[in-house]
């Protein structure tokens, strides 16, 4: 885990690799449970036998919005800011899927600070963030998210 005193100290890695997270299985129950909470109950997420039949590799695919949702948890793993007071997220500038995740495989994330820019009482930071899948070549998940954090008077 990376540690920043201050904004002023984290600007001093724009451009840099911050770190990975620790490894996340995707299992079958974490992908039920999501489909439960967002009514995206599509059958190639949820219906095991199903997949077993019709899929490529057999297995159901998480949901890509799921692995879009861990990037706020994966993060937390790679670096803490001490001055921060509160932060937001403020949304994505892309995010793509270009490698689905199968039930059982383990992801983590690579993030790297792009930007970080004044933004009325706050800093605007924007990351590119690299969900990996393990193993495999291509990520799940490529995102540049935004969020504005807000220092400690």
């Amino acid at each position: 885990m990376r540690r920043f005193k201050s904004i002023a100290e984290m600007k001093d890695a724009l451009g840099q690799e911050l770190g990975p997270s620790d490894w996340v299985k995707i299992d079958q129950e974490r992908i039920d449970t999501f489909a439960s909470v967002t009514g995206d109950d599509q059958w190639i997420h949820i219906d095991v036998e199903r997949a077993a039949r019709e899929m490529p590799d057999g297995k159901t695919i998480a949901h890509g919005f799921l692995t879009l949702s861990l990037i706020p948890h994966l993060r937390h793993q790679i670096w803490h800011l001490e001055s921060v007071e509160r932060g937001i997220n403020y949304g994505l500038e892309k995010a793509r899927f270009p490698a689905p995740v199968q039930s059982g495989d383990r992801v983590r994330m690579r993030q790297t600070l792009t930007s970080c820019e004044p933004q009325g009482d706050g800093y605007k930071l924007i990351f590119t963030c690299t969900v990996e899948i393990e193993g495999r070549e291509k990520p799940a998940c490529v995102a540049e998210t935004v969020g504005i954090l807000y220092e400690r008077k």
